[in-house]
């Protein structure tokens, strides 16, 4: 009886795992940790959110098997969304699917399209669904960068020209996970235009759409005349409605791949629990005050994560999107690699954060900061890194720890 398992040695092991085990036996072990590790917001849903999902649950005919693709009255809402967010119709019968989160969500779409030995072009670092979703599903990746300048359309151009065989697919995610990076409509133009020259199905993860800064909304790769011939979005209630739990996505797009996607789906789930899509309806089609809210929310957690942080000696760029700060090594102590030094901070400063390598091998150098704890949190892990930084040798500022 083999236990050499196919897919499974096709998956390295996940280093943030690794960090997340020493962070889990930290606490049981009563030390006081500040996670920044995961993108796991830490406020609730909005009251009338959470008052659906409890009507919805009393009603006898509530508890049995759901819809696969997602309730009518769900597809809807999140059709209507697309409407007075980016202006772009929608066919709710059609074009919308709803998944278990965005990332069911995706590696369904990977389950869907994908053939052994086929080629998708995914960006490095990324979110590890993005290249992983295809690894399982048998497809060879091909990296792309994630900084969307006039390099990734050459790294574009020469995937295209010298991968046997020539990819079919490209994945992105905008405003990016891990690195924050965000793009405008332009990016998008070149993108639909390069893909309908290539024959390529594009696949956008808009998972931060509303988690924006400084006043400039996130654009939609749908909002592009023809977008919808080659393209499919995946969005979420997670951050922008603080419902992480709850498991609730969207797949929007393309036809043929919202079709195969349901078909695939179809076959391995009966959808989420009917309350949580009537909640989920409820978050669309109610007050939207929470989304501003959060966005403020984590605009000032933000500010306050790179100004006290800078002021303990480690300096981190402000990112102008989603609830991550993608931050590079501490100078001095650059040649621990992003797992050890992820590590060291966990242990010496009780400070989570995610190593930059577990995103990918050009997530080397970084790590990923979240910013799920309130700012009196954030201000406190800044102390215990002024700490640790000091008893490493670094030279922290003068000025106080923020």
């Amino acid at each position: 009886m083999s236990e050499d398992f196919y897919r499974i040695k096709r998956l390295p092991p996940y280093v943030i795992a690794e960090v997340n085990a020493m962070r889990a036996a930290a606490r049981a072990g009563g030390e006081d940790i500040i996670d920044l590790g995961m993108g796991n917001p830490d406020l609730p849903p909005p009251e009338h959110v959470i008052e659906k999902l409890v009507e919805v649950a009393r009603k006898p005919s509530a508890h049995g098997y759901s819809q696969s693709k997602g309730i009518p009255g769900l597809r809807k809402a999140q059709a209507n969304y697309y409407g007075r967010r980016f202006g772009v119709d929608v066919d709710p019968e059609t074009e919308v699917v709803v998944t278990m989160g965005s990332k069911e969500g995706l590696a369904s779409l990977a389950t869907a399209i994908t053939a052994p030995g086929d080629v998708v072009l995914a960006p490095n670092p990324s979110y590890p669904i993005h290249t992983f979703g295809f690894i399982i599903a048998g497809a060879t990746i091909r990296a792309v960068p994630t900084t969307p300048d006039e390099a990734y359309f050459e790294s574009l151009e020469r995937a295209m020209a010298f991968t046997v065989p020539a990819p079919s697919v490209l994945v992105m995610g905008y405003p990016s996970n891990p690195t924050a990076e965000v793009v405008d409509l332009a990016f998008y133009e070149r993108v639909v235009e390069f893909a309908k020259k290539h024959k390529l199905w594009v696949i956008s993860d808009l998972a931060y759409s509303e988690l924006y800064f400084d006043g400039k909304p996130t654009p939609s790769i749908l909002q592009v005349p023809g977008a919808k011939d080659v393209a499919i979005e995946f969005t979420s209630l997670s951050k922008t409605y603080s419902m992480a739990g709850w498991r609730m996505g969207f797949g929007v797009g393309n036809k043929t791949l919202i079709a195969a996607m349901t078909r695939v789906k179809s076959y391995l789930d009966y959808g989420a629990f009917t309350p949580i899509q009537a909640a989920a309806c409820a978050a669309l089609n109610g007050p939207q005050d929470i989304v501003e809210r959060n966005r403020q929310l984590y605009h000032k957690r933000r500010d306050v994560l790179v100004e006290s942080f800078g002021r303990a000696g480690w300096d981190i760029p402000s990112p102008r999107a989603s609830m991550f700060a993608w931050a590079p090594l501490p100078p001095a102590l650059a040649h621990l690699g992003s797992l050890e030094f992820t590590k060291q901070l966990l242990t010496h400063a009780h400070v989570a954060v995610a190593p930059g390598v577990g995103y990918g091998e050009n997530g080397e150098g970084y790590v990923r900061i979240a910013m799920v704890e309130n700012e009196q949190r954030l201000r406190q892990a800044a102390r215990n890194v002024k700490k640790y930084l000091q008893s490493m040798g670094v030279n922290t500022p003068a000025r106080g720890s923020g």
